[in-house]
């Protein structure tokens, strides 16, 4: 009978962008079961509602990730607009998809490059953080910060955009997907790649529903779940764009499912600003959250993000959760793990493009 050895890995390694912690158990180099460690860095995010009133937690909110920030804002926000029964100007719901899906380009741009750096494909890490750089200048011209922006907040926004700044993120988005055009060449085409990702990883559609996996993960493995699509928030209903998936349920699928989305939301981001309406950009909140409560869901670049608040009648919430899509995907991580070799952990990890500081809130 072959001995186990127990490997710690993490939470400090150098192929993690973040810390993760895994006892890993042994059979040679083949992982036959894996043990998660959840809270290393955990913050305590609901008591911070005793300490801030129900207009300051977006500022919160948004601090829960620096990836995902401008998407936690605007659910919190949402969450606190339905709780209160508050209507968003039509340009603020514009404004807010332009911003999301700006963070779900620079999201999976960094994945992107976080990934071809743990393939030790340096090349390809920097020219996909290059791009990923034209987006963060446009974040900065328009809100004024590259990781936090501080725009948005319930019942709207705090900053609108001119003319000119919407006439300078149109002559952008071209330049932006001439680069994703040649990062996604190497990606999709390149042999080295193909061979280090296809067939790692395998998680079949029925096991994807099982595991209750969110996100390109799901879409990777033939599911097409996109709340977008399923359940239109912020005026995603007046836009045309596709829910991509991929049907090889690998690790080259999750890469593929993320490249295309690129496009997409290239697309919706200029539909948006074509349509761009005139008008407010903020209405403003009267009393304070009822003795209620309310949740919402929209899209992280992760996956599907649910936002649940309860209010009490005064200026402070009685609750705040948050489930986080990397914290749906973790049972799959796992599993996917369990079945590798010790040599895949840090790319298997890394494919469900992991936020540790999202998930341990």
């Amino acid at each position: 009978m072959s001995e186990h050895t127990i490997v710690p890995f993490g939470p400090q390694h150098p192929v993690f962008p973040e810390p993760i912690h895994f006892d890993l158990k042994l059979e040679d180099e083949k992982i036959v079961d894996a043990f998660p460690s959840i809270g290393y860095i955990h913050r305590g995010l609901e008591i911070l509602t005793t300490e801030h009133d129900f207009m300051e937690m977006a500022y919160v909110a948004e601090r829960i990730c620096g990836i995902c920030s401008f998407i936690h804002g605007m659910g919190y926000c949402q969450a606190i607009e339905g709780l209160m029964g508050i209507d968003v100007p039509k340009r603020a719901q514009y404004l807010r998809v332009i911003w999301s899906e700006f963070s779900r380009l620079h999201s999976h741009l960094m994945w992107l490059g976080l990934l071809a750096d743990a393939m030790g494909f340096e090349s390809l890490f920097m020219h996909s953080w290059r791009v990923r750089e034209l987006i963060l200048d446009i974040f900065e011209e328009s809100t004024g910060g590259r990781v936090i922006f501080g725009v948005v907040k319930p019942g709207g926004l705090r900053r609108d955009m001119d003319a000119d700044m919407v006439k300078t993120i149109r002559k952008q988005l071209p330049v932006i997907k001439k680069g994703i055009d040649e990062v996604a060449k190497v990606f999709l085409k390149d042999t080295s790649v193909r061979l280090r990702l296809s067939g790692m990883g395998y998680l079949s559609p029925d096991e994807t529903r099982a595991l209750g996996c969110v996100g390109p993960m799901a879409r990777a493995s033939g599911l097409a779940m996109d709340t977008r699509k399923d359940s239109p928030y912020s005026s995603y209903g007046d836009f045309s764009f596709d829910v991509v998936t991929e049907n090889s349920c690998d690790s080259w699928a999750r890469v593929a499912v993320r490249v295309k989305e690129l496009y997409q939301s290239i697309s919706i981001i200029e539909q948006a600003a074509v349509g761009l309406p005139e008008g407010g950009i903020w209405t403003k909140p009267m009393g304070f959250p009822p003795a209620a409560d309310q949740y919402t869901r929209l899209e992280q670049p992760r996956g599907e993000v649910v936002y649940y608040v309860k209010g009490n009648a005064t200026k402070n919430l009685a609750r705040f959760r948050v489930r986080t899509p990397t914290f749906a995907n973790v049972p799959s991580m796992v599993h996917l793990i369990k079945r590798a070799e010790l040599a895949d952990v840090g790319l298997l990890v890394l494919t469900i493009d992991p936020c540790i500081s999202c998930t341990e809130r």
